[in-house]
């Protein structure tokens, strides 16, 4: 028969690599981080040898350039009001006006789903 699938989420939070003065963060906020991920949904995946550049415009006469990585996490359902949290604890942290977080639906394939 076919392969089976389940429907899941993808979460990803695209995390600075430094702060706006280019300072890195502590070691402490990352296994804090990591520690929350973990004992909440299982575990993660982090990208972080190459980190991105994010291109963004505070004012139409400015650009500013981030380097970020993602860190991604699977759940079966989104408790958006949690994510949310998180990401205003985060932006507060590390001084961010703004971090992204996102959530794609996925289907995954395999004889490990149910």
């Amino acid at each position: 028969g076919a392969p089976a699938m389940s429907n899941s989420w993808l979460v990803q939070l695209l995390l600075p690599v430094a702060d706006n003065e280019g300072r890195c963060f502590p070691d402490s906020l990352w296994s804090a981080l990591r520690e929350t991920l973990v004992q909440r949904f299982g575990g993660l995946t982090v990208y972080d040898r190459a980190p991105a550049k994010g291109v963004w415009t505070p004012s139409p006469s400015m650009r500013a350039v981030d380097q970020v990585f993602v860190v991604e996490v699977m759940c079966p359902t989104l408790d958006a009001a949690w994510w949310a949290a998180l990401q205003r604890r985060l932006e507060s942290e590390m001084r961010q006006q703004a971090i992204v977080v996102r959530a794609i639906p996925v289907r995954q394939i395999g004889s490990n789903t149910t």
